[in-house]
């Protein structure tokens, strides 16, 4: 029998300290998230960062949440339970960190008679503090307490025409009826270590933006090229002038170098140049969070009229839209309809 996991990556149980404290324990303590040996990681995570950053995240939660709790749980509840109406196989949600935890998710298949799943990591790009750590998670479940089931991964939809259509759509009908000069397309930002990590060639990426316009077998899991991919093809579904749109990356921790150019330095800086009206979508995001409604439609916004700015637009996430419900169906339903197949998955 089949069935499909959706994932997203999670959120604390509360905004209450202790809760947040937990989540990013188990969140920061993954070793693909911060990829530094065991000993190093532990004393930045315990030692440095959960004395001081849970209070202040906590304050951060509390300025999004909403009445049925975290954004993104309520809005990854909605969107399994809209696809499960419209699908023949069992749909089950789980979180990365968190919960339902992924171990839930995989139980609850296991208890419905699902032998065969269908992961969907619900992130367009691939990145190995994303989509791989599913993955490896994932299997190591499986051969703890499933070993009679067999996974099958949807690969990244960065490039999907079906998804570029959602958001293209979702994009032009949040700006309709808005004035804007600049569309910034901010994405996750991951530490430049972690693009030459995943670059299966060992030698294509550079990250001078040259290596992610050549063609290569390593942008299956380049998350640098992908984004830059996604928003090359909006632009073009949407027929974007050059000059009126561009790329960055929010959020960063510590002093190694991410990914440029920084999304808050970028917004500040199209304030200060004259920009008066600006938008900004998260297309690394299929669910509204933390990093969409407070980074982006908070603290950014607020730097941006600070700076001069006098508009602000923040295009919401494809969330639970009736369009991409129909999408993911459909992907559900072909897989589950086409005879088994094998699809290889960066481990």
């Amino acid at each position: 029998m089949k069935g499909v996991l959706l994932v997203n990556l999670g959120s604390p149980d509360s905004t209450e300290v202790e809760d947040v404290k937990k989540y990013l324990d188990e969140f920061l303590m993954d070793e693909r998230v911060i990829d530094v040996p065991w000993i190093l990681r532990a004393f930045i995570v315990k030692g440095i960062i959960l004395r001081t950053r849970p209070k202040n995240s906590a304050e951060a939660y509390k300025r999004i949440w909403w009445d049925e709790g975290s954004p993104l749980i309520v809005l990854s509840k909605r969107l399994r339970e809209k696809v499960e109406e419209l699908v023949s196989v069992p749909v089950a949600l789980a979180m990365r960190y968190g919960n339902p935890s992924l171990l839930a998710g995989l139980e609850e298949l296991h208890k419905k008679g699902v032998t065969e799943v269908l992961l969907i990591p619900l992130y367009p790009q691939f990145a190995m503090a994303t989509t791989e750590t599913i993955l490896v998670l994932a299997e190591k479940l499986r051969r703890k307490y499933f070993s009679g089931m067999s996974f099958t991964t949807l690969p990244a939809f960065y490039n999907h025409p079906d998804y570029v259509r959602v958001l293209s759509v979702s994009i032009e009908e949040s700006l309709r009826d808005k004035e804007w000069e600049h569309l910034l397309f901010s994405y996750h930002g991951v530490p430049e270590r972690h693009i030459r990590k995943s670059d299966i060639t060992r030698s294509h990426c550079k990250i001078n933006g040259e290596c992610c316009r050549t063609p290569s077998p390593a942008h299956q899991f380049c998350y640098r090229h992908q984004c830059y991919e996604t928003t090359k093809q909006v632009a073009s579904y949407l027929g974007l002038k050059e000059g009126t749109y561009s790329t960055s990356f929010q959020s960063r921790l510590g002093k190694d170098p991410w990914l440029q150019p920084f999304t808050d330095k970028t917004v500040a800086g199209f304030a200060e140049s004259g920009t008066r009206k600006m938008a900004i979508v998260t297309p690394a995001f299929v669910s509204d969070c933390l990093e969409t409604l407070e980074e982006i439609g908070m603290e950014a916004k607020e730097d941006f009229l600070e700076k001069g700015g006098e508009e602000f637009h923040v295009v919401p996430c494809i969330n639970d839209r009736e369009d991409w419900v129909k999408v993911l169906a459909r992907w559900m339903d072909e897989w589950a309809n086409r005879e088994e197949e094998t699809v290889t998955v960066k481990k």
